[in-house]
């Protein structure tokens, strides 16, 4: 998935050397173990993933995780100097928190304890975290409106947009080629990418793809943490399964409607779905369950229609679909122009240059502070 982390930390590498640190995969106790794989990406991203043996505990885990990045950042001088520790998961904590980078950054994305299957100590790391940050960002405004107390720099930057990159879905059309597994599937076209777990209603999904069976539900995205088998398979629904973001505009240029069929659940309290500007970028209106931040972000100013059951979900999309295009895609161009990843990722390198600024100025003041309380030389 090319979602926020990817957009932003490829975005840092244009000024940092950036190593992301994976969650750990398991593997049956082999020589060698545990390892750090290493890939860089065509943005030159390092990925390091640890590489552990089964059946470790949580706390000798953190033990091999920590031994691990301690070896990554060995240079021939030492240790490296790190300029900036980013969180994306509180849970990180328990194996870097003995790092000492100059600024501390806690992106946070979603409530992650709100998950299933989130771990009983998330809570208590996130509390850590937050008081070690120099800044706290958040991914929604909802979010930020429950975090903002919680730190003195915390920050809004909700979702941002890569609009040249789904731009062309505008223009393909019916001229394109398209994907093997669409091609031949009736229209009309609602169509979903990312990912398929708890957020997502299947009961929703259903309950449209049975009254509408003339319309076609074409849903993108690997299935994480539930059970397959629950998934609703009525002949109108396919399951196309992953593909890459650089595929994304071939499936989109021939979707209707951009349907987000969440779940109204403590998983989805506090998301701000990045899909809903790349719907719009790449020309398709968005239909969508009330989700918080999409009803005050989109759906108040008329760039997507609000559903909260079937009924509403099959008369946003009638109405989407006769609808000129002319005039919301204006109305849809000026807002996308004003959120694009590149701002945003100015505005946040901005603040991460005044809070190393902040640590200096702070680390100068201790310095003068200790040189006047310390004993006069005789």
């Amino acid at each position: 998935m090319f979602q926020r982390p990817q957009h932003l930390l490829t975005r840092a590498a244009e000024t940092y050397r950036v190593l992301f640190i994976e969650e750990p995969m398991h593997r049956p106790a082999e020589a060698g173990l545990p390892r750090m794989e290493l890939r860089d990406t065509p943005d030159g991203v390092q990925v390091a993933t640890p590489i552990l043996p089964a059946g470790l505990d949580e706390a000798r885990s953190d033990a091999a995780q920590r031994a691990l990045i301690d070896d990554l950042l060995e240079g021939p001088q030492g240790a490296e100097p790190i300029a900036v520790a980013w969180y994306y998961t509180p849970m990180a904590l328990s194996f870097s928190g003995h790092l000492q980078p100059q600024v501390t950054v806690y992106d946070c994305m979603d409530e992650l304890s709100a998950f299933r299957g989130a771990s009983p100590g998330l809570r208590l790391l996130e509390r850590r975290l937050m008081q070690r940050s120099d800044l706290v960002f958040t991914g929604g405004r909802s979010l930020y409106e429950a975090k903002r107390g919680l730190h003195p720099h915390a920050h809004l930057f909700a979702s941002g947009v890569d609009a040249a990159h789904f731009a062309p879905a505008r223009n393909l059309g019916d001229a394109c080629q398209e994907p093997a597994d669409q091609a031949g599937l009736p229209r009309p076209r609602l169509g979903w990418f990312g990912v398929v777990d708890e957020r997502m209603d299947l009961e929703l999904l259903r309950s449209v793809a049975e009254r509408r069976p003339d319309w076609t539900f074409v849903m993108l995205g690997p299935v994480v943490k539930i059970d397959p088998a629950s998934l609703p398979r009525p002949a109108n629904i396919h399951w196309l399964g992953f593909k890459s973001h650089d595929e994304l505009p071939q499936y989109l240029a021939s979707w209707d409607v951009g349907f987000m069929p969440f779940a109204l659940n403590e998983s989805t309290r506090y998301i701000s779905p990045t899909k809903t500007p790349e719907y719009l970028a790449a020309g398709v209106p968005v239909v969508s369950t009330p989700i918080t931040d999409v009803v005050r972000d989109w759906g108040e100013d008329g760039l997507a229609a609000i559903a909260s059951n079937a009924d509403e979900v099959i008369a946003g999309a009638e109405a989407a679909m006769i609808q000129p295009r002319s005039a919301w895609l204006a109305k849809a161009d000026m807002r996308l122009a004003r959120i694009s990843w590149d701002s945003v990722w100015a505005r946040m390198k901005a603040l991460i240059g005044q809070a190393a600024a902040r640590d200096l100025a702070d680390g100068a003041q201790n310095r003068a502070m200790s040189s006047s309380t310390a004993a006069p030389h005789v």
